[in-house]
């Protein structure tokens, strides 16, 4: 019991507080000690003219991550000298072989339209002499130049120049030149006849003079046939043609085309004689006429 008859517990609390008193004054000498080492520890020394470091930003809380997956196995390196076969391609990446466009049917229209036309082709077939004159080979060029009138006509003047030779008897340059309507039947199929004219440069034949000879006579000579015949033919004449032909449109701007054609010509030979006449001082020449015909097929390319 405690004083004037209290409850021990009121005794009690006195004492407990008598015990904190003295934990707290024996605490604040050790606070003081350790104030003092603190202020004695050497500082960094930060100047005046210097910004105090700023301090480091905290650092987030790691998240947790998703458990990182186990590397794959590495496959051993293949040898220096080994061949790495190729993979196969698929058919997806198989553009196949390169296909060429064919002409749309506007690319046919096109050529119906009238307009300028412009042909360069090659030649190939014989000339055939007729009442003795010689004949040859026939080989070379030809040009058309014309104008598409309508879907039906044309009209074209057409030129030849060919090789024209028989080894060892006949060889000359054969050029034609001609104007040529040309009727269109279908869109692919024409026929054209041309008049105009042609002739033969330095037609050698390799066979002797006849008479009469050039020293013996006093003015010009035509012979009245082809028997004999001139050694040597140089002239021109009149000359004609008629053509079918083929056209392959290849586009709106080129077409080719494959024909035949027909020829005719009627060349006046002439060979001067280095002389003059007398009297009215022209050249005194020899002449003679040489027919021939012929075939020759064409090929050619067309463009609009």
């Amino acid at each position: 019991m405690g004083l004037h008859g209290q409850s021990a517990r009121l005794v009690a609390v006195r004492a407990v507080r008598r015990r904190q008193r003295k934990q707290q004054t024996r605490r604040t000498p050790v606070a003081v000690v350790l104030l003092a080492l603190a202020l004695a520890a050497p500082a960094p020394a930060i100047a005046q003219h210097e910004t105090p470091p700023a301090p480091e930003p905290a650092t987030p809380p790691a998240l947790p991550s998703a458990p990182v997956p186990a590397p794959a196995p590495v496959a051993p390196a293949a040898p220096v000298d080994a061949v790495v076969p190729a993979a196969p391609a698929s058919k997806d990446d198989d553009e196949g072989p390169p296909r060429l466009s064919l002409p749309t049917q506007s690319d046919r229209d096109a050529w119906l339209r009238s307009g300028f036309r412009l042909s360069v082709g090659l030649t190939y077939g014989r000339l055939i002499g007729l009442q003795g004159t010689p004949s040859g080979r026939l080989l070379g060029p030809t040009v058309r130049v014309g104008l598409r009138l309508d879907a039906d006509w044309s009209l074209f003047a057409s030129f030849q120049y060919n090789d024209t030779a028989d080894p060892g008897r006949f060889s000359a340059l054969r050029f034609a030149g001609t104007i040529d309507p040309t009727w269109h039947a279908t869109r692919n199929l024409s026929f054209a006849l041309g008049l105009g004219f042609g002739g033969l440069v330095g037609g050698i034949s390799g066979r002797p003079d006849v008479d009469p000879l050039p020293e013996t006579i006093e003015t010009s000579y035509t012979f009245p046939s082809t028997s004999p015949l001139l050694p040597s033919c140089t002239g021109v004449g009149v000359a004609g043609l008629a053509r079918v032909e083929w056209t392959f449109a290849l586009g709106p701007r080129t077409a080719t085309g494959l024909g035949l054609e027909m020829l005719g010509q009627w060349t006046t030979c002439v060979e001067e004689t280095g002389r003059v006449e007398p009297d009215s001082g022209q050249a005194i020449v020899r002449r003679q006429y040489w027919p021939h015909t012929g075939v020759t097929g064409t090929w050619s390319f067309t463009w609009r």
